[in-house]
């Protein structure tokens, strides 16, 4: 997370509250049961955020069901390519809007005269961090070229050397 930027140390301002976190701890097996290896996530105390201080907006369109089944039956029709890939971890990607603060998480150690973190990238368990990852996958696949569906707002059309490409964006 912090190679990725998604925190940096602050002060936090008079009148401003840190927002909790929480460690999530995982064992990700084999289909035999042995393990495979061990996951840590971070995650925000989301439920104790507060409307117009922490976050105003949550909501994330959602691909409609009707897109999808379109875009599977033309590229069918067509006899088109279609691929898949997930961003992992994709809500650390989403730039926040908002200021935000939260808790410093346990085991870790801030230098200086640092008490809290304030968020740059969204976090799992905020609010908003759907959101925050929509516009930023919005915006950076805008700014290659694609345009918005007038259709759906999960649908982006670019023609490129006369091939028409779609991305779909499911969460």
């Amino acid at each position: 997370m912090r190679l990725r930027g998604v925190f940096r140390a602050a002060k936090l301002p008079n009148g401003q509250r840190a927002i909790g976190t929480k460690w999530v701890f995982k064992i990700k097996r084999k289909a035999d049961g042995s393990i495979e290896k061990y996951k840590a996530r971070l995650v925000a105390k989301g439920f104790k955020q507060k409307y117009g201080i922490d976050y105003t907006e949550t909501f994330s369109p959602v691909v409609k069901y009707v897109t999808l089944r379109m875009v599977i039956a033309i590229a069918k029709y067509f006899g088109w390519p279609l691929d898949q890939l997930d961003v992992v971890t994709a809500f650390l990607y989403g730039i926040m809007k908002e200021q935000v603060f939260c808790a410093v998480p346990e085991g870790v150690d801030l230098d200086g005269d640092f008490d809290c973190l304030e968020l740059v990238k969204a976090i799992y368990g905020l609010k908003q961090a759907s959101r925050v990852w929509n516009e930023t996958f919005d915006e950076f696949v805008c700014s290659i070229g694609f345009q918005v569906s007038a259709f759906d707002p999960c649908l982006y059309v670019k023609v490129v050397d006369g091939h028409c490409v779609l991305v779909l964006l499911v969460l």
